[in-house]
């Protein structure tokens, strides 16, 4: 009895960081923030994979925090996403300003040091 507790505490915040996770890149909305000069913050994913939740958590308010900002997530195991931004793995994450790749980290997770790469290319 006390394995399958241990079990279901284990898993259930996996299963939470799991239900957040959903892809929201689009190429259309992409193209259409850069040419209205926004910046977007585009972050990637695997669906158990509880640091990218980490990380998503930790850009939840980013577009209400920053004007003229747009956030975007995908599923790294997308190939034509992944391929098309040169992102490999899961955690990365990748800033657009001028239609120009000007910020690129792999497993950032908290909110004060995004919020800092934010600030410094904004």
């Amino acid at each position: 009895m006390k394995r399958i507790l241990l079990l279901l505490i284990i898993l259930f915040p996996l299963n939470l960081a799991i239900a957040e996770k959903q892809t929201t890149f689009d190429n259309d909305v992409f193209n259409k923030a850069q040419s209205d000069g926004k910046t977007v913050i585009i972050s990637s994913w695997i669906k158990y994979c509880t640091s990218c939740a980490s990380q998503m958590k930790a850009l939840k308010d980013v577009e209400k925090d920053f004007d003229n900002l747009i956030y975007l997530t995908f599923d790294v195991t997308n190939r034509e996403i992944a391929k098309q931004l040169n992102i490999q793995f899961q955690t990365t994450l990748v800033i657009y300003k001028n239609n120009k790749e000007v910020y690129r980290s792999l497993g950032e997770l908290t909110k004060d040091k995004i919020y800092k790469a934010i600030n410094s290319v904004i």
